[in-house]
């Protein structure tokens, strides 16, 4: 018997692909297991996570992602645009389809651009500002100060905490990022974007993020929630520029939140067992 999976990558956020479009590959109580073995950098393939494709009753496909700690995330920005170029590249979904996610049926639009690179635009609906877990403060009940820092609370899929800074360089995101990951305020948990002005209106940001427990290169939903709250603070207009780690994503605020970025295959590979 043999896995096949394919490696991918969200402006360097990675992700092992198992292809379930079919069949089931990798049984249910083991998917966590799978993740948190081939996960590994060493002595696995290495990834952000584990993404299982399969056919969906409410969507055109239907994803799930299994991090590194075993634990299963409602949903990935990043990740649903690799699975947006797998599953058009495999034929499963037109161009413009619908992810069903725990978090929802995630809306996506996705394009090959002339010099052959894909991207995709990902609806993420509306955000969540107000946590009730948050005591109220004089501009709602999403902020409060956790370890010095102004730390303010949104949903954009997933938890996020998102904390201005004036150099994001100089930040100790591995120290500080669990502290406020795991703050009381936060029960399931939440990324943490540390975001920086560079005056122009575009926002760099590093995220540390829950369930891989570590910086990643980029989160597109943090991206979206750091868009947001600065968009809240009057920062920026409607449409954002956010640079991370491993590249630039593009953040629409209007009626809805839309983020748009690119996509890559990696390589393909066999896991033989």
């Amino acid at each position: 018997m043999e896995i096949l999976f394919t490696k991918m990558q969200g402006n360097g956020n990675d992700f092992i692909i198992v292809d379930e479009f079919e069949k089931e590959v990798i049984p249910e109580g083991m998917k966590g297991k799978f993740a948190l073995y081939y996960c590994d950098r060493r002595f696995g393939i290495g990834a952000d996570g584990v993404i299982f494709l399969s056919k969906s009753k409410s969507g055109d496909i239907r994803m799930r992602l299994f991090q590194p700690d075993e634990s299963e995330a409602e949903m990935c920005g990043n990740g649903i645009r690799c699975v947006a170029k797998y599953a058009l590249d495999e034929g499963y979904v037109p161009k413009e389809f619908a992810v069903e996610t725990p978090a929802g049926i995630i809306n996506v639009v996705s394009r090959y651009e002339e010099n052959g690179e894909f991207w995709a635009k990902i609806s993420l609906g509306q955000p969540h500002l107000l946590r009730s877990e948050i005591p109220a403060t004089g501009e709602g009940e999403y902020k409060e100060e956790i370890s010095d820092f102004t730390v303010y609370a949104v949903n954009t899929g997933v938890p996020h905490a998102v904390i201005f800074v004036d150099e994001i360089g100089t930040i100790d995101i591995e120290r500080l990022g669990p502290v406020i990951r795991n703050h009381p305020s936060f029960p399931m948990g939440a990324n943490v974007n540390f975001v920086e002005r560079d005056g122009e209106g575009v926002l760099n940001i590093r995220t540390f993020e829950r369930g891989v427990e570590a910086e990643t290169y980029s989160c597109g939903t943090g991206a979206a929630a750091s868009a947001v709250i600065a968009k809240k603070l009057g920062y920026v207009g409607e449409s954002v520029r956010v640079e991370t780690t491993g590249g630039p994503i593009l953040v629409h605020l209007n009626e809805k939140v839309e983020i748009s970025g690119p996509a890559e295959t990696v390589f393909s590979g066999i896991i033989p067992l």
